[in-house]
């Protein structure tokens, strides 16, 4: 049988042909306008349900509105692709305008649904979520009545979300321009190359010393070169932010973010807490590490580097082999997906200029298909990050069935899926490992993602906290801000660093992506959070699965306490759930030291 050759560029003319210059992008937009238009018509006679028979009146707006949003969401999907591709497409950067504002005016709409329902008497409502019609939605439903309440007006919401698109989204916009506008020259395997700043972080696991360093230096070179435009950035973004809170009466930071990760705080405070108390075993880890590496100290351009010679490369071919084998011993439904995603280019893998950095996964909601990003170099850390992006995948498949108004989940759960299936692939390579210096190199591969969900991420959120109380004082200086980096990055590195990263804070797109705040501590939730449904998925086998895809479908219905307690029986807001999940970690650091020591 003739082995398929997967292609290792997307297809998105499957969508709408033409790239950035499609007509049927340009049709669909107009139309989705035109939407937008009649539905505001209509809203202005929609009035607050005041008995159980006006439910029939909500329910025909949800699905106004799930039409709607999956057409906008397929088009402004398909135009962050055409950007990710292509930083030079400047087509795609005026059609990124275009749905931004396009959003804006979807979201002042569903601000005005949101304000109607929530003046429904209190008893009315009661009665009205308890209908067949709406019972369905009432998770969310209520979600909205809660929120705006802590709004303000609709009136002075909606100016907010107008000016949003020139101001607060525009500076995010003006980030992604900044940074794919840099080229650095770095020296690889003799010849000097011109790079992208994606292709140039790929370097950051390079074999060779001088050319990890290298490329670390030209980078910060780029990022000073450039701090004040990132510096100002930042700050305007920032200030955006808490001048709406200000005008709100919201006093934390944190408020927001929370209430997007349905998340209470005693549960980021036990999360963090149980953390902080077990950083020991991954300092000494990093220490050993650098000794390994023939280093006094831990460097930031060695944090990544590969500790043995014996770790070997897979082309893509050959991790996306790697994958499928490994998810179909987790179940058939995971590994036929991601086989049909292999299959129908679903993924933009290749190693090429003027790509964006990073990877992500974004749902074409009126295909019921993803598409997954990244730059791919053969790396077992890639083949990782392949998996992660197609847990993210599976997700929005396991959720087909279900409404779109209970689809909309949040980070930390989303980060949920996509660690646990990178942990199934992660683990099956320590296991398949043929000698102990391959096994080393594994398990050095799944410690490093333990030390950025538990460090990297750590030194982000007290990076972004501290910033941003200062910023309630005025505007924080590039100076400061490599400061308040330095410092976030040696406290949640335990000291362990020789040297740190200052200009991280340019350098991480999360710090200026508008659509959500705070884009840190979910990783490492959906990290530990997955280490528990990864340890029950061991222990039931391959009748898991089908229990893995309820989970998955609750996680746009329910606190994420209450899921927890639903499907695992667990109190997330006790550090005794987290201090489970980083002893495993902890184990694979045990494991990997008595390996080095053993090996002398």
């Amino acid at each position: 049988m003739r082995e398929v050759v997967y292609p290792i560029t997307w297809d998105l003319d499957v969508f709408f042909e033409g790239g950035s210059e499609s007509k049927e992008l340009r049709n669909h937009l107009d139309q989705v306008k035109e939407k937008l238009k009649v539905f505001g018509e209509r809203l202005e006679s929609f009035t607050t349900p005041t008995s159980v028979q006006e439910a029939s009146k909500i329910v025909s707006i949800i699905d106004e509105l799930k039409d709607i949003a999956t057409n906008l969401s397929q088009a402004g999907a398909v135009i962050g692709c055409f950007q990710a591709q292509d930083t030079t497409d400047k087509k795609a950067s005026l059609l990124e305008g275009e749905i931004g504002s396009i959003y804006a005016k979807f979201s002042s709409l569903l601000l005005g649904i949101q304000q109607t329902i929530s003046k429904t008497p209190d008893e009315v409502w009661a009665e009205l979520i308890k209908t067949d019609e709406l019972l369905e939605f009432s998770f969310v439903l209520n979600e909205w009545r809660e929120e705006a309440k802590r709004m303000l007006s609709e009136k002075e919401e909606s100016m907010i979300t107008a000016l949003g698109v020139d101001g607060y989204h525009a500076w995010g916009q003006l980030y992604d321009l900044l940074v794919g506008d840099i080229r650095v020259k770095v020296k690889v395997d003799g010849v000097e190359k011109e790079l992208s700043v994606g292709q140039a972080n790929n370097l950051s696991s390079h074999e060779d010393a001088t050319t990890r360093k290298e490329a670390f230096e030209v980078l910060e070179a780029a990022w000073t070169e450039k701090e004040e435009f990132f510096a100002k950035t930042l700050n305007h973004l920032a200030g955006f932010r808490l001048s709406i809170y200000e005008k709100r009466g919201w006093e934390s930071v944190l408020q927001e973010p929370l209430e997007i990760n349905r998340m209470k705080q005693e549960t980021l405070d036990a999360m963090w807490g149980a953390i902080s108390k077990n950083k020991a075993p991954f300092v000494e880890y990093l220490n050993v590490k650098s000794t390994m590496l023939g280093k006094e100290g831990m460097h930031w351009y060695d944090l990544d580097a590969p500790v043995s010679a014996s770790t070997e490369k897979m082309d893509y071919q050959q991790g996306a082999e790697f994958i499928l084998k490994h998810f179909k011993e987790f179940g058939p439904k995971l590994e036929s997906f991601s086989r049909n995603a292999f299959e129908k280019g679903w993924i933009e893998a290749e190693d090429r200029p003027n790509k964006r950095p990073g990877g992500f996964c974004t749902g074409m909601p009126v295909s019921e298909e993803s598409r997954i990003f990244m730059t791919y170099s053969g790396t077992m850390s890639n083949v990782s990050t392949l998996a992660h992006e197609l847990g993210h995948a599976f997700h929005s498949y396991a959720l087909r069935p279900v409404h779109w108004m209970n689809r909309q989940y949040a980070m930390g759960v989303a980060e949920t899926a996509s660690t646990f299936a990178e942990m199934i692939v992660a683990d099956a390579a320590v296991k398949e490992a043929k000698t102990n210096d391959e096994k080393i190199a594994l398990l050095e591969d799944k410690i490093q993602r333990s030390v950025a969900f538990f460090m990297n991420i750590h030194a982000r959120f007290l990076f972004e906290t501290r910033f941003y109380e200062e910023r309630k004082n005025g505007i924080v200086s590039a100076t400061r801000l490599n400061e308040l980096m330095e410092i976030a990055q040696k406290e949640a590195y335990g000291e362990a660093l020789e040297t740190t990263h200052p200009h991280f804070w340019a350098s991480k797109l999360h710090f200026y992506i508008t659509g959500v705040p705070f884009y840190n501590f979910p990783y490492t939730f959906g990290y530990l959070f997955s280490l528990s449904i990864y340890a029950k998925a061991i222990n039931e086998g391959a009748n898991f699965e089908e229990k893995y895809i309820a989970l998955l479908q609750d996680t746009a219905v329910m606190s994420v306490e209450d899921l927890a307690m639903k499907h695992l029986g667990e109190d997330i807001t006790e550090e005794e759930f987290w201090i489970k999940g980083i002893n495993l970690c902890i184990q694979d650091v045990n494991e990997f030291i008595q390996l080095t020591n053993a090996k002398g």
